[in-house]
């Protein structure tokens, strides 16, 4: 069955516009912060949304890309790093399409961002997410810098120096379960020095790198 074409309306992002492909899009939108996107199954739809006209029929495929702004009283947490990364993930289904992504804490900005993976879970993106920023630091030399996650699993995994997930693989995801292995490989081999803190999600609200979707 042939692919659907899609067209993909940026708000806010690098260049605004409407696209008729994810790659061209993508570029706009995937290293902007509070980037505002979505697809739509024509292009009619896409040119009125874009322009703000009614288009309540317009399906939303890829709101699961959507990331609102963070919103957190800073002032009223100093105890909360501001210069520290802030890591997260989201999936859609259990398994299901799974992103995950690291953000500087006190601006959002978005320092990587890993995904869509179809046939994925949350624990893997939030310990791949963790996995990631680690490894980021040590490669930029910056060991002193705060890692906050909010996953419990995802610092289990950490500690245990191997993930622990029971996801059948599948031909779709086959690329992510070998990234699996590769960040595996990373936390059997290396001993982590940046310091690791759970976000306090009661007290200080969702992580910076939450995706907004509860």
């Amino acid at each position: 069955m042939a692919k659907k074409q899609k067209y993909y309306v940026v708000w806010v992002g690098i260049e605004p516009g409407v696209y008729d492909n994810w790659e061209d899009a993508s570029e706009q939108v995937l290293t902007y912060p509070g980037a505002r996107y979505k697809s739509f199954p024509t292009r009619t739809e896409a040119i009125r949304a874009f322009r703000g006209e009614d288009a309540t029929e317009a399906r939303t495929l890829l709101n699961l890309f959507e990331r609102p702004a963070r919103v957190i009283n800073y002032e009223a947490f100093p105890e909360i790093d501001t210069k520290a990364i802030a890591v997260d993930a989201a999936c859609s289904g259990n398994p299901g399409m799974m992103e995950y992504r690291g953000v500087e804490v006190g601006t959002g900005r978005e320092l990587f961002h890993k995904g869509p993976f179809p046939d994925g879970t949350n624990n893997i993106g939030e310990y791949l997410a963790l996995i990631h920023a680690l490894a980021l630091c040590e490669q930029q030399e910056d060991t002193s810098r705060v890692i906050y996650t909010d996953s419990m699993t995802a610092l289990a995994w950490l500690r245990n120096r191997k993930s622990n997930t029971k996801i059948a693989p599948t031909e779709a995801n086959a690329q992510l379960l070998d990234i699996l292995q590769r960040a595996d490989r990373w936390a059997a081999t290396h001993t982590p020095r940046n310091p690791i803190r759970k976000w306090d999600t009661p007290n200080w609200g969702e992580i910076p790198a939450d995706f907004g979707r509860k």
